[in-house]
């Protein structure tokens, strides 16, 4: 099997998108569309299903996947190993900001202890960000949010939304006395802030969002100071912050955390890497 198509087949599987994998394998939708033809030639069965307004895979493209992930990983690997005398242009890791302090540094840890001489350069940016870089090759490998229920990336961790005040204030104070409820959240495209929201309009419970940022920096200084609560998962629940418990708050959803890797990846770091790095984390923290 043609290992482009094949990872032209994996960025499919992973995006649930022709559009994105097309993007992402820097090749267009037609093209995209003879190599899964190809593939269908080649295996002799169907591999996709129309889901309503979706494509879908078949039990057949179920199949393929795991063979697909296997054959891209271990010819990456190959390649890998052949060309460890090089000298390789560093390797950019992306990263949402609120998991920069709690996800970002074991994850380097984990990189540099496997490549020891590789340089490495880290963006940070909010997940829908991050996926446009990794679609346009702009980032090698990300760590992204995804919903429980995807299949992009390889699982660090599973985690949950919370709610978190400033660790020194009372909640009463900024619960029970505060009408409107002030919030402090980061920007439209996160989960957790939708979500927080709808949530709150579903109570008929009156707020006022008086600041959304893309900074987990200055989302935490902000609510040490007591300017508001915020929603934000768990893992990103640092020093001098505290969560809420209070039941009368809408509830937040849960989530996982990944490591994704570029369609085209960077010379040293492929997905058998990704998959190796992902597992021992998960390890450590569980």
């Amino acid at each position: 099997m043609d290992i482009d198509a094949l990872r032209s087949f994996i960025a499919f599987v992973d995006t649930g998108s022709f559009t994105r994998a097309a993007k992402q394998t820097f090749r267009t939708q037609s093209a995209i569309s003879m190599q899964m033809k190809k593939l269908e030639e080649e295996t002799g069965h169907v591999l996709f299903v129309k889901e309503g307004r979706n494509l879908g895979l078949t039990e057949q493209g179920q199949q393929l996947v795991s063979y697909a992930r296997r054959l891209v990983s271990l010819h990456d690997e190959a390649l890998g190993h052949f060309s460890t005398h090089l000298r390789h242009p560093p390797l950019t890791i992306g990263c949402p900001d609120d998991y920069a302090e709690s996800i970002l540094p074991s994850i380097v840890a984990l990189v540099r202890e496997t490549l020891p001489h590789q340089s490495i350069r880290i963006v940070c940016d909010c997940s829908t960000q991050l996926r446009l870089m990794l679609d346009q090759g702009k980032i090698d490998v990300a760590i992204l949010t995804r919903s429980p229920d995807a299949e992009e990336g390889y699982l660090l961790k599973h985690d949950s939304g919370v709610w978190v005040k400033g660790e020194n204030l009372q909640t009463d104070e900024l619960i029970e006395k505060q009408n409107p409820l002030c919030l402090v959240l980061y920007e439209p495209d996160c989960k957790f802030h939708s979500t927080a929201i709808d949530g709150l309009e579903k109570q008929g419970r009156e707020y006022r969002l008086m600041c959304s940022s893309s900074s987990a920096t200055a989302i935490k200084g902000l609510l040490r100071k007591g300017q508001g609560i915020s929603a934000m998962a768990r893992s990103s629940v640092s020093y001098g912050l505290s969560i809420i418990e209070d039941s009368t708050l809408p509830a937040l959803p849960t989530v996982d955390i990944v490591l994704a890797v570029a369609p085209i990846p960077h010379p040293m770091f492929a997905s058998h890497l990704a998959a190796d790095i992902s597992q021992r984390f998960f390890q450590q923290n569980h």
